[in-house]
Protein backbone atom coordinates (compact mmCIF):
# COMPACT_ATOMS: atom_id res chain seq x y z
CA UNK A 1 0.00 0.00 0.00
CA UNK A 2 1.63 3.28 -1.29
CA UNK A 3 0.54 7.02 0.27
CA UNK A 4 1.14 8.29 -3.63
CA UNK A 5 -1.70 10.54 -4.59
CA UNK A 6 -2.83 14.49 -5.66
CA UNK A 7 -4.00 16.25 -2.91
CA UNK A 8 -5.69 19.41 -4.84
CA UNK A 9 -7.53 19.45 -8.04
CA UNK A 10 -5.44 22.44 -9.14
CA UNK A 11 -1.85 19.97 -8.57
CA UNK A 12 -2.04 20.50 -11.96
CA UNK A 13 -0.13 22.47 -15.06
CA UNK A 14 -2.10 26.07 -15.58
CA UNK A 15 -2.38 25.45 -19.21
CA UNK A 16 -4.37 22.63 -18.84
CA UNK A 17 -6.82 24.93 -17.09
CA UNK A 18 -6.76 27.99 -19.88
CA UNK A 19 -7.07 25.26 -22.57
CA UNK A 20 -10.09 23.45 -20.77
CA UNK A 21 -11.99 27.16 -20.61
CA UNK A 22 -11.25 27.33 -24.45
CA UNK A 23 -12.41 23.49 -24.70
CA UNK A 24 -15.63 23.93 -23.04
CA UNK A 25 -16.84 26.99 -24.80
CA UNK A 26 -15.59 26.30 -28.53
CA UNK A 27 -15.44 22.21 -28.49
CA UNK A 28 -17.93 20.69 -26.13
CA UNK A 29 -18.62 17.22 -28.00
CA UNK A 30 -15.12 16.83 -29.46
CA UNK A 31 -14.32 12.95 -27.95
CA UNK A 32 -10.07 12.80 -27.97
CA UNK A 33 -7.56 9.74 -27.34
CA UNK A 34 -4.32 10.32 -25.45
CA UNK A 35 -0.99 7.73 -24.91
CA UNK A 36 1.22 7.70 -22.07
CA UNK A 37 4.96 7.47 -24.26
CA UNK A 38 7.96 5.70 -22.55
CA UNK A 39 10.76 7.57 -24.33
CA UNK A 40 13.36 6.78 -21.51
CA UNK A 41 12.35 2.41 -22.16
CA UNK A 42 11.74 2.89 -18.23
CA UNK A 43 11.25 -0.62 -16.35
CA UNK A 44 8.13 -0.72 -14.24
CA UNK A 45 8.21 -3.24 -11.46
CA UNK A 46 5.46 -5.45 -10.75
CA UNK A 47 2.78 -4.25 -9.35
CA UNK A 48 2.89 -0.52 -10.75
CA UNK A 49 -0.40 -0.24 -12.49
CA UNK A 50 -2.16 -1.44 -9.37
CA UNK A 51 -0.32 1.20 -7.21
CA UNK A 52 -1.07 3.60 -10.53
CA UNK A 53 -4.88 2.56 -10.51
CA UNK A 54 -4.90 2.88 -6.62
CA UNK A 55 -3.72 6.37 -7.10
CA UNK A 56 -6.21 6.88 -10.07
CA UNK A 57 -9.12 6.21 -8.21
CA UNK A 58 -8.27 8.44 -5.65
CA UNK A 59 -8.53 11.23 -8.10
CA UNK A 60 -12.47 11.13 -8.34
CA UNK A 61 -12.57 12.76 -4.80
CA UNK A 62 -10.93 16.06 -5.49
CA UNK A 63 -12.72 18.92 -6.07
CA UNK A 64 -12.41 22.70 -5.98
CA UNK A 65 -12.33 24.47 -3.22
CA UNK A 66 -13.84 28.41 -2.18
CA UNK A 67 -10.50 29.59 -1.62
CA UNK A 68 -9.05 27.36 -4.53
CA UNK A 69 -11.90 29.64 -6.45
CA UNK A 70 -11.53 32.74 -4.87
CA UNK A 71 -7.37 32.30 -5.87
CA UNK A 72 -8.40 31.80 -9.27
CA UNK A 73 -10.69 34.63 -9.77
CA UNK A 74 -8.51 37.06 -8.18
CA UNK A 75 -5.37 35.70 -9.74
CA UNK A 76 -6.65 35.00 -13.74
CA UNK A 77 -9.41 37.42 -14.68
CA UNK A 78 -9.11 36.45 -18.04
CA UNK A 79 -10.85 32.85 -16.89
CA UNK A 80 -14.89 33.94 -16.35
CA UNK A 81 -17.11 32.86 -13.43
CA UNK A 82 -19.08 30.47 -15.86
CA UNK A 83 -16.03 28.38 -15.90
CA UNK A 84 -15.20 28.55 -12.53
CA UNK A 85 -18.79 27.43 -11.94
CA UNK A 86 -17.76 24.55 -13.99
CA UNK A 87 -14.93 23.78 -12.68
CA UNK A 88 -16.07 23.76 -9.11
CA UNK A 89 -18.54 21.04 -10.15
CA UNK A 90 -15.99 18.78 -12.13
CA UNK A 91 -14.86 15.51 -10.63
CA UNK A 92 -12.33 13.22 -12.50
CA UNK A 93 -13.48 10.12 -14.14
CA UNK A 94 -11.22 7.05 -13.54
CA UNK A 95 -13.03 4.63 -15.84
CA UNK A 96 -11.71 7.48 -18.94
CA UNK A 97 -8.20 5.86 -17.99
CA UNK A 98 -7.14 2.52 -18.80
CA UNK A 99 -3.98 1.44 -17.11
CA UNK A 100 -2.05 -2.14 -18.31
CA UNK A 101 1.28 -3.67 -17.10
CA UNK A 102 2.77 -6.53 -18.94
CA UNK A 103 6.07 -7.44 -17.79
CA UNK A 104 8.26 -4.34 -17.57
CA UNK A 105 5.78 -2.56 -19.83
CA UNK A 106 3.24 -0.11 -19.10
CA UNK A 107 0.14 1.17 -21.16
CA UNK A 108 -2.24 3.88 -20.48
CA UNK A 109 -4.89 5.12 -22.67
CA UNK A 110 -6.91 7.73 -21.47
CA UNK A 111 -10.41 8.74 -24.24
CA UNK A 112 -13.06 10.61 -23.58
CA UNK A 113 -14.82 14.22 -24.20
CA UNK A 114 -11.80 16.48 -24.48
CA UNK A 115 -13.30 18.88 -21.92
CA UNK A 116 -13.08 16.22 -19.39
CA UNK A 117 -9.96 14.52 -20.19
CA UNK A 118 -8.10 17.20 -20.81
CA UNK A 119 -6.67 17.36 -17.54
CA UNK A 120 -5.45 13.94 -16.84
CA UNK A 121 -1.71 14.21 -18.71
CA UNK A 122 0.17 16.17 -15.95
CA UNK A 123 -1.12 14.21 -12.98
CA UNK A 124 -0.78 11.11 -14.44
CA UNK A 125 2.55 11.73 -15.61
CA UNK A 126 3.85 13.04 -11.83
CA UNK A 127 2.26 9.84 -10.05
CA UNK A 128 4.08 7.45 -12.72
CA UNK A 129 7.77 9.35 -11.90
CA UNK A 130 6.35 9.48 -7.77
CA UNK A 131 5.99 5.97 -8.04
CA UNK A 132 8.71 4.50 -10.15
CA UNK A 133 10.89 5.79 -7.63
CA UNK A 134 9.15 4.80 -4.53
CA UNK A 135 8.43 1.21 -5.78
CA UNK A 136 12.18 0.74 -7.27
CA UNK A 137 13.16 2.27 -3.52
CA UNK A 138 15.27 4.86 -5.39
CA UNK A 139 16.83 7.10 -2.60
CA UNK A 140 17.10 10.90 -3.25
CA UNK A 141 19.16 13.85 -1.67
CA UNK A 142 18.01 15.19 1.60
CA UNK A 143 15.62 17.96 2.07
CA UNK A 144 18.65 19.89 2.57
CA UNK A 145 20.66 19.08 -0.35
CA UNK A 146 17.45 19.70 -2.91
CA UNK A 147 16.64 23.07 -0.98
CA UNK A 148 20.60 24.50 -1.28
CA UNK A 149 20.87 23.43 -4.55
CA UNK A 150 17.80 25.11 -5.73
CA UNK A 151 18.74 28.44 -4.02
CA UNK A 152 22.00 28.16 -5.72
CA UNK A 153 20.55 27.83 -9.21
CA UNK A 154 18.26 30.82 -8.01
CA UNK A 155 21.30 33.14 -7.34
CA UNK A 156 22.60 32.23 -10.16
CA UNK A 157 19.61 33.16 -12.48
CA UNK A 158 19.49 36.28 -9.93
CA UNK A 159 22.82 37.46 -11.27
CA UNK A 160 22.42 36.61 -14.80
CA UNK A 161 19.46 38.87 -14.28
CA UNK A 162 16.88 36.78 -15.68
CA UNK A 163 13.02 35.86 -15.07
CA UNK A 164 12.48 32.17 -15.04
CA UNK A 165 9.18 30.30 -13.56
CA UNK A 166 9.34 26.65 -12.09
CA UNK A 167 7.62 24.37 -15.11
CA UNK A 168 8.25 21.10 -13.73
CA UNK A 169 5.26 19.36 -12.36
CA UNK A 170 4.75 16.51 -15.04
CA UNK A 171 8.18 14.87 -14.47
CA UNK A 172 9.00 16.18 -11.24
CA UNK A 173 10.50 13.18 -8.25
CA UNK A 174 7.49 13.58 -6.33
CA UNK A 175 4.94 16.12 -4.57
CA UNK A 176 7.40 16.71 -1.83
CA UNK A 177 10.61 17.75 -3.93
CA UNK A 178 8.64 19.83 -5.79
CA UNK A 179 6.85 21.57 -2.61
CA UNK A 180 10.48 21.96 -1.14
CA UNK A 181 11.76 23.57 -4.65
CA UNK A 182 8.74 25.90 -4.65
CA UNK A 183 9.55 26.68 -0.68
CA UNK A 184 13.48 27.53 -1.77
CA UNK A 185 12.68 29.80 -4.98
CA UNK A 186 10.10 32.17 -2.78
CA UNK A 187 12.61 32.65 0.28
CA UNK A 188 14.04 35.56 -1.34
CA UNK A 189 12.44 39.01 -1.89
CA UNK A 190 14.82 39.93 -4.42
CA UNK A 191 14.40 36.75 -6.32
CA UNK A 192 13.95 37.29 -10.02
CA UNK A 193 11.26 33.59 -9.71
CA UNK A 194 7.99 34.87 -11.22
CA UNK A 195 5.67 32.06 -10.80
CA UNK A 196 5.03 28.62 -11.34
CA UNK A 197 3.47 25.95 -14.04
CA UNK A 198 1.72 24.57 -11.15
CA UNK A 199 -1.62 26.26 -10.01
CA UNK A 200 -1.65 24.32 -6.38
CA UNK A 201 1.97 25.56 -5.77
CA UNK A 202 1.29 28.91 -7.07
CA UNK A 203 -1.33 29.76 -4.86
CA UNK A 204 0.05 27.68 -1.91
CA UNK A 205 3.51 30.38 -2.71
CA UNK A 206 1.30 33.47 -3.38
CA UNK A 207 2.91 33.34 -6.84
CA UNK A 208 1.53 33.85 -10.55
CA UNK A 209 0.31 30.89 -12.05
CA UNK A 210 2.09 30.64 -16.19
CA UNK A 211 1.14 28.79 -19.23
CA UNK A 212 -1.05 29.65 -22.17
CA UNK A 213 -1.61 26.18 -24.77
CA UNK A 214 0.41 23.01 -25.46
CA UNK A 215 1.14 21.16 -28.53
CA UNK A 216 -1.96 19.55 -28.42
CA UNK A 217 -3.88 22.67 -29.04
CA UNK A 218 -2.73 22.51 -32.61
CA UNK A 219 -2.58 19.27 -32.96
CA UNK A 220 -6.70 19.16 -31.99
CA UNK A 221 -6.67 22.09 -34.50
CA UNK A 222 -4.68 19.64 -37.57
CA UNK A 223 -7.13 17.14 -37.02
CA UNK A 224 -10.18 19.25 -37.28
CA UNK A 225 -9.16 21.31 -40.17
CA UNK A 226 -5.95 19.85 -41.81
CA UNK A 227 -2.40 20.76 -41.54
CA UNK A 228 -2.37 23.48 -43.77
CA UNK A 229 -4.94 25.70 -41.33
CA UNK A 230 -3.92 24.33 -37.57
CA UNK A 231 -1.38 27.03 -36.56
CA UNK A 232 -3.96 29.69 -37.78
CA UNK A 233 -7.01 28.64 -36.31
CA UNK A 234 -5.44 27.51 -33.40
CA UNK A 235 -4.38 31.05 -32.98
CA UNK A 236 -7.42 32.66 -33.72
CA UNK A 237 -9.29 30.71 -31.52
CA UNK A 238 -7.26 31.70 -28.72
CA UNK A 239 -7.54 35.04 -29.59
CA UNK A 240 -11.42 34.89 -29.77
CA UNK A 241 -11.45 32.85 -26.29
CA UNK A 242 -8.88 35.43 -24.19
CA UNK A 243 -8.97 39.08 -26.21
CA UNK A 244 -5.52 39.58 -26.32
CA UNK A 245 -4.56 37.86 -22.82
CA UNK A 246 -2.47 34.85 -22.35
CA UNK A 247 -0.39 35.78 -25.38
CA UNK A 248 2.28 33.71 -25.60
CA UNK A 249 2.35 31.29 -28.89
CA UNK A 250 3.68 27.79 -28.97
CA UNK A 251 6.07 27.48 -32.33
CA UNK A 252 6.59 24.46 -33.19
CA UNK A 253 4.08 22.08 -33.07
CA UNK A 254 4.72 21.62 -36.91
CA UNK A 255 8.20 23.10 -37.52
CA UNK A 256 8.87 27.00 -36.44
CA UNK A 257 9.68 27.57 -40.29
CA UNK A 258 5.75 26.39 -40.71
CA UNK A 259 4.74 28.63 -37.63
CA UNK A 260 6.25 31.64 -39.21
CA UNK A 261 4.62 31.43 -42.28
CA UNK A 262 1.09 31.77 -40.57
CA UNK A 263 2.29 34.10 -37.65
CA UNK A 264 1.61 37.12 -39.72
CA UNK A 265 1.43 40.51 -38.57
CA UNK A 266 -1.91 40.31 -36.99
CA UNK A 267 -0.70 37.55 -34.80
CA UNK A 268 2.92 39.06 -34.58
CA UNK A 269 1.42 42.29 -32.92
CA UNK A 270 -1.25 40.71 -30.77
CA UNK A 271 0.69 37.94 -29.21
CA UNK A 272 3.03 39.21 -26.76
CA UNK A 273 5.75 36.55 -27.51
CA UNK A 274 6.52 32.73 -28.43
CA UNK A 275 7.60 29.83 -26.71
CA UNK A 276 10.80 27.86 -27.62
CA UNK A 277 10.32 24.25 -26.33
CA UNK A 278 12.60 21.99 -29.35
CA UNK A 279 15.45 22.55 -31.32
CA UNK A 280 18.05 24.89 -31.71
CA UNK A 281 17.82 27.76 -29.24
CA UNK A 282 19.66 30.26 -30.91
CA UNK A 283 18.69 29.28 -34.28
CA UNK A 284 15.27 29.97 -32.79
CA UNK A 285 15.93 33.66 -31.59
CA UNK A 286 17.76 34.15 -34.79
CA UNK A 287 14.52 33.36 -36.72
CA UNK A 288 11.88 34.86 -33.92
CA UNK A 289 13.98 38.88 -33.88
CA UNK A 290 14.29 38.43 -38.29
CA UNK A 291 10.48 37.52 -38.43
CA UNK A 292 9.23 40.53 -36.48
CA UNK A 293 11.81 42.87 -37.78
CA UNK A 294 10.12 41.63 -41.34
CA UNK A 295 7.25 42.93 -39.87
CA UNK A 296 8.14 46.14 -38.83
CA UNK A 297 7.73 45.43 -35.02
CA UNK A 298 10.61 46.02 -32.47
CA UNK A 299 11.77 42.68 -30.88
CA UNK A 300 12.51 43.96 -27.69
CA UNK A 301 8.87 45.05 -27.44
CA UNK A 302 8.20 41.38 -27.52
CA UNK A 303 9.60 38.08 -25.70
CA UNK A 304 10.37 34.49 -26.14
CA UNK A 305 10.16 31.61 -22.92
CA UNK A 306 12.50 29.54 -23.09
CA UNK A 307 11.54 26.24 -21.58
CA UNK A 308 13.34 23.33 -23.87
CA UNK A 309 15.43 20.96 -21.21
CA UNK A 310 16.72 23.88 -19.48
CA UNK A 311 19.82 24.00 -17.24
CA UNK A 312 21.83 26.97 -15.78
CA UNK A 313 24.74 26.29 -18.42
CA UNK A 314 21.73 26.48 -21.40
CA UNK A 315 20.00 29.28 -19.60
CA UNK A 316 23.50 31.51 -19.72
CA UNK A 317 24.05 31.01 -23.14
CA UNK A 318 20.85 31.50 -24.37
CA UNK A 319 21.12 34.94 -22.18
CA UNK A 320 24.55 36.11 -23.44
CA UNK A 321 23.14 35.74 -27.03
CA UNK A 322 19.74 37.24 -26.70
CA UNK A 323 20.23 40.22 -24.35
CA UNK A 324 19.90 43.37 -25.90
CA UNK A 325 18.03 41.73 -29.00
CA UNK A 326 14.83 40.63 -27.64
CA UNK A 327 12.96 39.92 -24.42
CA UNK A 328 13.47 36.97 -22.67
CA UNK A 329 12.30 34.54 -19.95
CA UNK A 330 12.98 31.17 -18.80
CA UNK A 331 10.49 27.74 -17.61
CA UNK A 332 12.79 26.03 -15.71
CA UNK A 333 11.02 22.21 -15.61
CA UNK A 334 12.88 18.60 -14.57
CA UNK A 335 16.23 20.50 -13.56
CA UNK A 336 14.60 21.96 -10.67
CA UNK A 337 11.71 19.50 -9.73
CA UNK A 338 13.96 15.97 -10.34
CA UNK A 339 17.69 17.22 -9.76
CA UNK A 340 17.94 14.71 -6.74
CA UNK A 341 21.04 12.75 -7.35
CA UNK A 342 18.12 10.35 -9.51
CA UNK A 343 18.17 10.05 -13.30
CA UNK A 344 14.73 11.57 -14.25
CA UNK A 345 12.50 9.75 -16.09
CA UNK A 346 12.04 10.94 -19.67
CA UNK A 347 8.27 10.46 -20.01
CA UNK A 348 5.27 12.00 -21.66
CA UNK A 349 1.82 11.97 -22.68
CA UNK A 350 0.67 12.97 -26.25
CA UNK A 351 -2.74 13.16 -27.95
CA UNK A 352 -3.19 10.51 -30.49
CA UNK A 353 -6.37 10.84 -31.85
CA UNK A 354 -9.72 13.00 -32.53
CA UNK A 355 -13.10 11.60 -33.24
CA UNK A 356 -14.69 12.66 -36.23
CA UNK A 357 -17.97 12.94 -36.75
CA UNK A 358 -18.68 9.28 -38.64
CA UNK A 359 -16.92 8.09 -34.99
CA UNK A 360 -13.54 7.37 -37.13
CA UNK A 361 -10.26 8.22 -35.27
CA UNK A 362 -8.00 10.85 -37.01
CA UNK A 363 -4.54 10.45 -35.63
CA UNK A 364 -2.72 13.39 -34.17
CA UNK A 365 1.06 14.12 -35.19
CA UNK A 366 3.43 16.42 -33.88
CA UNK A 367 6.34 17.40 -35.56
CA UNK A 368 8.70 19.42 -33.50
CA UNK A 369 11.74 21.19 -34.77
CA UNK A 370 13.55 17.64 -33.09
CA UNK A 371 13.30 14.72 -35.15
CA UNK A 372 13.63 12.79 -32.56
CA UNK A 373 10.79 14.66 -30.67
CA UNK A 374 8.24 13.52 -34.18
CA UNK A 375 5.00 11.77 -32.36
CA UNK A 376 2.19 9.60 -33.94
CA UNK A 377 1.00 8.02 -36.11
CA UNK A 378 4.24 7.16 -39.03
CA UNK A 379 1.68 7.78 -42.09
CA UNK A 380 0.31 10.59 -41.00
CA UNK A 381 3.54 12.26 -40.02
CA UNK A 382 4.75 11.47 -44.00
CA UNK A 383 1.39 13.23 -44.49
CA UNK A 384 1.72 15.63 -42.85
CA UNK A 385 5.49 16.66 -43.77
CA UNK A 386 4.11 16.53 -47.34
CA UNK A 387 1.55 19.11 -46.52
CA UNK A 388 3.10 21.23 -45.06
CA UNK A 389 6.37 20.75 -47.42
CA UNK A 390 9.01 19.82 -44.45
CA UNK A 391 11.98 18.03 -45.66
CA UNK A 392 14.10 16.11 -42.91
Amino acid sequence: MNDVRLNSILDNDFYKITMQNAVVKLFPSSIVKYEFINRGKHHFPEGFDVALREAVNKMAELKLTKDEKKFMARTCPYIDLPYLDFLEGYHYDPSEVKIRQEGGDLSVIVEGLWYRTILWEVPLLALISELHYEMNHMERDSNEVVMSKTIEKADSLGRLGVTFAEFGTRRRHSYKVQNLVMEALTQKKDSTFIGSSNVHFAMKYGVKPIGTHAHEWFMFHAAEYGFKMANEMALEHWVDVYRGDLGVALSDTYTTDVFFQQFDKKFAKLFDGVRHDSGDALEFADKTIAHYQKNGINPMFKYIIFSDALNLEKVEEITNYCRGKIGISFGIGTNLTNDVGLKPMNIVMKLIGVQAPNKEWIPTVKLSDEHGKYTGDPKMIELAKEFLRIKD
